[in-house]
């Protein structure tokens, strides 16, 4: 078994799906303005929602049937990278006026950093060793 998706949230749609794809460089695969941007992350999908449109039921004539969801507060999501590649991302994000917001070298090993996005949401750029992977 493994994660197919996952569903983050943002009011500001607009704003926070130009950060997935200019500043972290993912690929929009699927939109529907106002709604949702879906994007492509290595084999999995990161989901784009505006929590006020899709807490709402489906019309009844709807193509596709997909329950109401949404979520208040900041959301969390993480992505695995290396060592060299956290490095990389610390620059990338600077250079995009992206703080980073804390630094964890973890007891076990690895290291980890953590930011946000523009709807507030905490993201994370990780080693896997730091959950034995």
């Amino acid at each position: 078994m493994r994660i197919l998706e996952t569903a983050l949230y943002a009011e500001n749609l607009a704003e926070t799906a130009d950060f997935y794809s200019q500043v972290l460089g993912l690929e929009r695969f699927a939109e529907v303005e106002g709604r949702h941007v879906f994007f492509r992350a290595e084999g999995q999908v990161l989901l784009l929602f505006k929590p006020s449109v899709t807490r709402a039921p489906p019309p009844p004539d709807a193509r596709l049937a997909v329950p109401p969801h949404g979520a208040e507060g900041p959301g969390h999501v993480c992505f695995a990278a290396t060592g060299s590649e956290i490095d990389g991302w610390i620059e990338r994000l600077a250079a995009h006026g992206v703080g980073i917001e804390s630094t964890v070298e973890w007891p076990g090993g690895g290291r980890s950093i953590y930011f946000r996005d523009p709807a507030g949401n905490s993201l994370e750029f990780a080693e896997a060793r730091i959950w034995g992977l």
